[in-house]
């Protein structure tokens, strides 16, 4: 299952909040392993927020192709000695086959090759175990540290208590 990664432009913004909002909510997101719909409601991102990422300075999208369809994205953010790796998404359909750790691995190489990272880091749903062993699994370690559920965020919680845990990966 070979796959070919690009950066994302702003011809790719539909297809990548398609993507990520399909993965992360709703029916479609429930083909998968990686649904948030039992914990949230709406979306998890739209067209301005997308747009803004790719055209910031401190930021890509990562996108993953095969046989010229995108079928995955991960958002890097460049913060000093670290990057920030977030909105990690296979299609649905195409969850737990590999692709994911492969996505993983590119942009870890990325960030090394590109801003000299030497510490990865990305936030959880502390409320997603299977999530959270997935990133141990990979070299991703728990902090102890802890982000509350956003207040301007454009999902609803379904459940009380939602926060996120920061796990980080040493990549020296």
């Amino acid at each position: 299952m070979t796959l070919r990664f690009r950066l994302a432009t702003t011809e790719d913004v539909a297809v990548i909040v398609a993507l990520v909002n399909g993965a992360y909510r709703g029916d479609r997101s429930t083909r998968g392993w990686t649904t948030e719909a039992h914990l949230l409601d709406g979306i998890r991102t739209d067209t301005d927020e997308v747009r803004a990422l790719i055209e910031a300075a401190d930021s890509v999208i990562l996108l993953a192709e095969r046989a010229d369809t995108v079928i995955g994205t991960v958002l890097l953010q460049h913060d000093d000695d670290a990057a920030y790796l977030g909105m990690l998404v296979i299609e649905p359909e195409q969850q737990a086959s590999g692709l994911g750790k492969q996505l993983m691995r590119a942009a870890e190489e990325f960030v090394q090759r590109e801003w000299h990272a030497t510490r990865i880091w990305m936030t959880v749903l502390v409320q997603r175990d299977e999530l959270i062993a997935f990133y141990e699994r990979r070299g991703y370690r728990r902090t102890g540290r802890f982000e509350p559920w956003p207040s301007e965020a454009k999902s609803t919680p379904k459940v009380e208590g939602l926060r996120f845990e920061i796990l980080e990966k040493d990549l020296t």
